[in-house]
């Protein structure tokens, strides 16, 4: 896995934490990703794609919001997992 900052280490742990969380803040998460890699796509409206090691997500940038919800936490935690990604314990 690529070396990652202290904190995207922080993030990638909080989005891999149960219960899941819903204070993580999307700007956080679209960091960490970036870090591993990701090529990241802006779609329509509020839609950015990543591609991450063959695995494609689409999410939905939360509004008014700034922090992701717990769907979205549940979503990112399936792609990191299906991208070979875990958090280093």
């Amino acid at each position: 896995m690529t070396k990652l900052s202290s904190k995207h280490q922080k993030t990638l742990k909080k989005v891999f934490e149960v219960p899941t969380l819903a204070s993580i803040e999307w700007r956080n998460i679209e960091s960490l990703l970036r870090a591993l890699g990701a090529h990241l796509e802006e779609g329509d409206g509020s839609r950015v794609h990543f591609l991450l090691a063959g695995e494609v997500a689409t999410f939905h940038r939360p509004h008014p919001r700034k922090e992701a919800d717990k769907g979205a936490v549940v979503s990112v935690r399936k792609f990191l997992t299906n991208a070979g990604i875990t958090p280093e314990i």
